[in-house]
């Protein structure tokens, strides 16, 4: 059975002479922080040296397709890119704007230049969500740090489009 068939997840993900580019927002510092050190972590221990990890920020999430895309042009050699911010539910439309213009931007980035772009962007009601979903949350529940799961999405996608 092929390493990529439908419902089967490769078993070790090994990123070894991958390159990753991390684009993270410095709005929401607090949250955004820990979420990209457990990704930065996670590639690590996928093998990804730190020498082939280019980590750059931006203000806001907004600014995150353009900036995904032109880091990707400038670097050919990069496999996959994790683009992570972290959105609040306000009292006003804004929220769905920029959640809606990020997600679309980021999906269009990795389609025009046909390689992974890896949506990290937490949607969240509540800023207790947002902690949880970065593995720091309040309240007695650490919650679980999606920082993780984008890099192991990120290493298994780089090396589908590598086959």
């Amino acid at each position: 059975m092929a390493e990529f068939e439908k419902g089967v997840v490769p078993k070790v993900l090994n990123g070894t002479g991958l390159k990753i580019l991390i684009v993270h927002t410095r709005w929401n510092l607090s949250i955004v922080d820990p979420l990209v050190k457990g990704t930065i972590e996670t590639l690590h221990s996928a093998g990804v040296p730190p020498s082939n990890i280019l980590v750059r920020d931006v203000p806001g999430a907004f600014e995150l397709p353009f900036a995904s895309q032109q880091l990707l042009k400038q670097n050919p050699d990069i496999n996959a890119c994790i683009s992570i911010g972290v959105l609040i539910k306000g009292s006003t439309m804004h929220f769905e704007y920029i959640a809606d213009a990020t997600c679309q931007g980021l999906m269009r980035v990795g389609l025009d230049l046909g390689r992974p772009v890896v949506l990290g962007v937490l949607t969240c009601l509540t800023e207790d969500q947002a902690f949880e979903r970065a593995g720091i949350g309040r309240q007695g529940h650490a919650g679980h740090n999606h920082g993780i799961d984008w890099a192991q999405a990120a290493v298994e996608m780089a090396l589908l489009n590598k086959k």
